[in-house]
């Protein structure tokens, strides 16, 4: 009876995620058009990677041979502001910004051109020059990331419509 009692509720706990429309997140529906890919870029090599990384776990094939759906990566730029100095005029904290730009052609259509901005705050510290310098760098790297992941989900969004 309990066994049962608890294989009911789970069930309606499911279908209730289920119904609302909750999906995994990074979980796309991927829509028909957009099973394979060419990927055309303008930018950093790292980026370059983070992206056809991000389309290859989403289940996209990625080609280097002409296909109907391209994706042009245009230009990737790292800008850091000042936030805080310390007493001595040193700077404390940047702010760093990350733009890709990037344009989405379907069938040698411009479907989308858009600027993914990706910003992350960042503490400097003289003293520790070489930990701070990996810091960044690291830090650089998850931002890539960050905005191939916005870019798969914008294409998908457009594609989708």
């Amino acid at each position: 009876m309990r066994v049962t009692i608890n294989l009911v509720l789970t069930l309606l706990l499911i279908a209730t995620l289920n119904g609302c429309g909750f999906q995994l997140r990074g979980n796309y529906q991927l829509p028909e058009a957009l099973q394979s890919v060419s990927l055309q870029s303008q930018v950093s090599k790292e980026l370059s990677e983070h992206m056809e990384q991000r389309f290859i776990h989403s289940g996209i094939q990625v080609s280097t041979a002409e296909q109907p759906v391209v994706v042009r990566l245009l230009s990737d730029k790292l800008e850091r502001r000042t936030l805080s100095l310390f007493e001595s005029g040193q700077v404390a904290e940047y702010e760093l910004l990350y733009q890709v730009n990037y344009q989405l052609f379907n069938n040698e259509k411009l479907l989308l051109e858009r600027t993914v901005e990706v910003a992350r705050d960042y503490q400097d510290d003289p003293n520790f020059v070489l930990a701070k310098t990996r810091e960044r760098e690291m830090l650089v790297d998850e931002m890539r990331a960050e905005a191939s992941r916005l870019i798969l989900q914008q294409i998908i969004s457009e594609m989708s419509e």
